[in-house]
């Protein structure tokens, strides 16, 4: 069975020193809270985390915001205010991992033959 393959929905906030990214569940949740702010963050998101890509773009390595790197661009550290203008103000993206082949019994042997 193929794994790996799940689509993946972030969006991609370039600012003026750091790359930030969240990651959604899909765009019609998003699209749905843009039309209609009562619809909670909890239902956008999709963990409720911001990466910075140290300038490298949409495809860098992620590491965790600093409340400094926040604070600095959005002029607040708080991640509720954080997220909404990074919501607001970035790109929608979506890619699909590459499938992989795992193995399927390692007991098995390294031919997959049973004894």
């Amino acid at each position: 069975m193929p794994r790996a393959n799940d689509s993946t929905h972030k969006i991609f906030y370039k600012g003026r020193s750091e790359d930030f990214i969240v990651f959604v569940d899909d765009l019609n949740t998003l699209q749905k809270w843009k039309g209609d702010r009562s619809v909670p963050l909890t239902d956008v998101l999709n963990g409720w985390k911001i990466f910075v890509t140290h300038g490298h773009g949409a495809q860098g390595v992620l590491d965790s915001a600093s409340k400094n790197a926040l604070e600095n661009e959005f002029g607040t550290s708080d991640d509720d205010d954080c997220m909404v203008k990074i919501l607001e103000g970035g790109e929608y993206q979506t890619s699909t991992g590459r499938e992989r082949e795992g193995n399927k019994n390692v007991s098995m042997g390294s031919l997959g033959v049973t004894r």
